[in-house]
């Protein structure tokens, strides 16, 4: 008899040992599912709210803007001027023996030079023409700087929303002192693949995060010529008039 109800306080200690040790990892969990989901939330507000947005019919300063209203594509003959600052890491690709790391500052103004294309299509949007001038600073391998101006063509998506992601590409002229393995001489061609996103903060400001491929090299004109190519990410803001 003693025996048996030795037996069963041993049963029964283990399986209260076996709930409080659920019971912890279970609160341990809690504030983790708890912080995501407020996190989810805070990520997922600004959609919902913007969903949640009654249409109403565009205002005047909303024409012109856009075609007709918030995110329906720019209207044509519109204007913008922008700013934006960055970096990003070098890429020994495409020849290069070196990685150049760079941060850059930069202002540009564009203009819309087509109405909506495709309205009736997923990639509806509008051609824009943008010239930048830019200028920063190589940080490594060594310290070293380089200006440029660059004319871009732009294609801008009519998403319906204040979201509006672009396609960009650009060629343009450079001068710089980065010099070894990879580039000769202080003037250099650029070219600048890339594409981004535009949020509406209000009816004419957009905030502008951006990644662009940039790439220096001189076309052969002098040797070495293997060229320098950078992943840039930006951060700006964009005023349409």
């Amino acid at each position: 008899m003693r025996r048996s109800l030795d037996h069963s306080a041993v049963v029964n200690s283990k399986h209260i040992q076996t709930r409080m040790r659920g019971i912890k990892e279970t609160s341990g969990i809690k504030p983790i599912i708890a912080i995501l989901s407020i996190l989810m939330i805070l990520l997922l507000s600004p959609v919902w709210v913007l969903s949640a947005e009654p249409e109403f019919e565009p205002s005047s300063s909303e024409k012109i803007i856009w075609g007709d209203g918030i995110g329906s594509g720019f209207r044509k003959g519109l204007y913008q001027v922008g700013g934006a600052l960055g970096g990003g890491f070098g890429t020994k690709v495409f020849g290069s023996k070196e990685r150049h790391d760079l941060a850059s500052a930069s202002v540009n103004v564009g203009w819309v030079f087509t109405d909506i294309i495709a309205p009736d299509k997923w990639y509806r949007g509008n051609f824009e023409l943008l010239l930048e001038l830019f200028g920063g600073w190589q940080f490594n391998p060594n310290s070293r700087y380089f200006v440029g101006l660059t004319p871009f063509i732009r294609y801008n998506f009519a998403t319906g929303s204040r979201w509006v992601p672009f396609v960009e590409f650009g060629a343009g002229l450079s001068a710089t002192n980065i010099e070894g393995s990879d580039l000769t001489g202080t003037f250099q061609f650029n070219l600048q693949p890339g594409a981004g996103l535009n949020y509406f903060i209000s009816k004419r400001t957009a905030l502008t995060l951006q990644y662009r491929w940039l790439h220096f090299s001189n076309a052969g004109i002098q040797h070495p010529n293997r060229g320098t190519n950078t992943q840039m990410f930006r951060l700006g803001v964009s005023s349409f008039f």
